[in-house]
């Protein structure tokens, strides 16, 4: 028994006040079926910063009131210090944040409209906190549904990987202290603009607070759910995309919660009813089951399904961007990878061989390499995919297979061990685990990065001794892929990786004495073991535009200095919104800079523009940050300012030194 066949009327408030105990208004988005006073429904809560008036309007549009037609009340919160709601944020999942949460859940179950149980459902922020406010365990929230999401905050998220220092975090942080920057919408608040200065003037610049904790410290412990599992008592079913950073929840979250079901496609950052690559799914379809069943106690049989299913992609030409990827899906009914077994293939002087051989190879990598590695998580449906790997293979150390006799299926999460020595006491290493075609080709299949100080901890790093070997483990990111017969595998290892990793204080060289990568190989699938319905959705945002949107990368050499450039620029576009006739546009820009022989060269910029307009009413910010470093510290400097109609009401300047521990 489903809720698939049961249309029900639904209507739509665009600004419910959910008032806290501390008095701050909340609001709320709520799509429901009209009648739910007198039939109560199950509330679905999507709980995030990204303002549902003008900015998730889109996916809200294609989601909600399908879910919504078909028996819940669907609420789309707008938290504190964002969008239409009162209130200041201070960080991303504060105890605050949470406790919000909590009472929102609570406040929610009690209302005659609701029928007492909550599911909360979100992508990535709101995948996050839908885990972490599920082990709080508030007593109505029955089920989630968590999407391109993490269970460990320092390991698996923007800020740090491995240990090494993501340049995501001063490229997210920008995000947000632009995302931060803008009003509530004028037609909705008398106080408008009293909200948005005390805004302006208590946004805190996140990149600073997230590079004080540079070890996985208690900071990071909270919210990382991996610390607890025990503690999640709802039904959790999780999805992700190989196109997406956040590949590593779904099989942790499969392996360490009972009951929990996971999917992994092809996808980047997106739900998968409208994501990119294709094969899309029928997310809605399938989620309305993980609704019925544990909000609604129908017997969907979502508790039979495979524990994990997955989409195996066919290993195919490296490319910037792909439209869709040919392959099929596979289906694991209990556990999700731990069961796989190993092939081991050892480094050696004549490169991947199926024994122990000898091995001195010494790797210094120019700083500027990694030039192909793409976008650490690709979301703005540019030219952000990782492209043909031979360049950076060039600055590399590299291990290739034989061609392989057979068609190859990797399920899982490659294991690299590694005995090295170091020549500097802090240095950084990258793996990429490659595809090499019959004609040389390059496509990278998955890849782990590692600080060589958190080698043996990432809560108490050590510096290395130069000269001394170390023993060093490497987990590469979780794949599913066929690697076709004929193709080699290529194991390429570099000393840098950037723009995705801010460089090591000095130029280190590795000398590597012995190796091994340990590949998860599966049973070669024949076909789908899997099927899903298509996707479908509810009707589609509409908008007038008024600026198309376009992106754009392009990298650039100075002939004089050497320096090497990568400039990104994604603008988003303006629209008007066709109901309620808010115009809101943004451009984004990042321009990421490095001499090949020089790590201390690396320099970070952002500018974002935030336009709003609303009847006679134009509001833009301008937010701007940059960052560089020496051997002993990071410096950071930021800007926001504020127009209103062409005349500048509000200009904050920002600036920062934190020492470099161990990174």
């Amino acid at each position: 028994m489903t809720s698939a066949n049961i249309l029900r009327e639904i209507e739509e408030l665009p600004d419910m006040g959910i008032t806290l105990s501390d008095g701050c208004r909340l609001s709320a988005r709520v799509w429901r079926p009209k009648d739910a006073g007198t039939d109560p429904v199950p509330a679905i809560l999507e709980y995030l910063p990204y303002r549902k008036r003008d900015g998730t309007c889109a996916r809200d549009a294609l989601t909600h009131p399908w879910f919504a037609a078909r028996g819940y009340a669907c609420i789309r919160v707008d938290m504190r210090g964002n969008g239409d709601s009162e209130g200041l944020m201070e960080d991303e999942y504060t105890p605050q944040e949470l406790s919000d949460a909590v009472e929102v859940i609570n406040w929610l179950a009690a209302q005659d409209w609701c029928s007492g149980t909550v599911g909360m459902m979100g992508i990535s922020w709101g995948g996050f906190n839908g885990l972490q406010v599920a082990a709080l365990a508030p007593e109505p929230l029955k089920a989630v549904i968590t999407l391109c999401s993490t269970v460990d905050r320092f390991a698996d998220d923007i800020h740090y990987k491995g240990g090494c220092l993501l340049n995501e975090n001063l490229g997210w942080g920008a995000t947000m202290w632009a995302y931060s920057s803008r009003s509530p919408d004028p037609a909705l608040r008398d106080d408008w603009r009293d909200l948005w200065l005390k805004r302006l003037e208590n946004e805190p610049f996140l990149p600073s607070v997230w590079l004080r904790h540079q070890n996985r410290d208690a900071y990071w412990q909270h919210g990382s759910v991996c610390e607890n599992y025990g503690a999640i008592k709802a039904k959790v079913l999780a999805i992700g995309g190989w196109g997406d950073a956040y590949k590593n929840a779904v099989p942790q979250i499969v392996q360490n919660l009972p009951g929990a079901k996971g999917i992994v496609g092809p996808w980047v950052h997106k739900y998968p009813h409208f994501a990119v690559p294709e094969p899309r799914i029928g997310f809605l379809q399938e989620a309305l089951r993980w609704w019925d069943n544990w909000l609604k106690d129908f017997d969907t049989g979502v508790a039979d399904d495979p524990d994990y299913r997955a989409y195996l992609m066919d290993g195919v030409r490296p490319a910037r961007w792909y439209t869709e990827r040919p392959g099929r899906w596979i289906a694991e009914q209990d556990g999700a990878v731990a069961h796989i077994p190993y092939r081991t293939l050892y480094l050696t002087r004549t490169g991947l061989s199926d024994g122990p051989g000898r091995l001195t190879a010494t790797v210094r990598s120019p700083q500027d390499c990694g030039a192909e590695a793409g976008e650490y998580c690709a979301i703005w449906l540019g030219p952000e995919m990782p492209g043909d790997q031979r360049g950076d293979d060039a600055r590399s150390l590299c291990f290739d297979s034989a061609p392989l006799e057979v068609d190859t299926d990797i399920l899982g999460a490659p294991v690299v061990r590694l005995s090295l020595a170091a020549d500097t006491p802090q240095a950084q290493i990258a793996v990429r685990l490659n595809q090499i075609h019959p004609d040389g080709a390059s496509t990278r299949i998955t890849y782990g990065v590692l600080n060589l100080s958190h080698r043996n901890s990432a809560e108490t790093p050590e510096p290395l001794t130069p000269g001394e070997i170390v023993d060093v483990e490497l987990k590469l990111d979780q794949i599913a892929w066929r690697m076709p017969a004929g193709h080699k595998l290529r194991l390429a290892i570099s000393t840098t990786y950037w723009p995705l990793l801010w460089p090591a204080p000095e130029d280190a060289e590795l000398t590597l004495t012995k190796g091994a990568l340990h590949l998860p190989v599966r049973r070669t699938a024949k076909k789908d073991e899997y099927g899903f319905l298509p996707p479908t959705a509810a009707d589609p945002w509409e908008t007038e535009t008024l600026r198309e949107a376009t992106s754009s990368r392009r990298r650039e050499v100075d002939m004089v200095t050497g320096t090497v450039h990568l400039h990104i620029e994604d603008d988003f576009g303006m629209v008007r919104d066709a109901d309620h006739g808010l115009i809101a546009g943004s451009v984004a820009r990042e321009t990421w800079s490095i001499h090949p022989d020089d790590p201390l060269s690396a320099r970070g910029r952002c500018h974002w523009t935030e336009e709003m307009q609303r009847g006679d009413i134009r509001l833009r910010t301008e937010t701007t940050c940059e960052m560089w470093s020496d051997a002993d510290s990071f410096f950071l400097t930021a800007r926001v300012e504020a127009w209103e109609n062409d005349k500048q009401v509000y200009e904050r300047d920002h600036s920062d030194q934190i020492a470099r521990v161990c990174l």
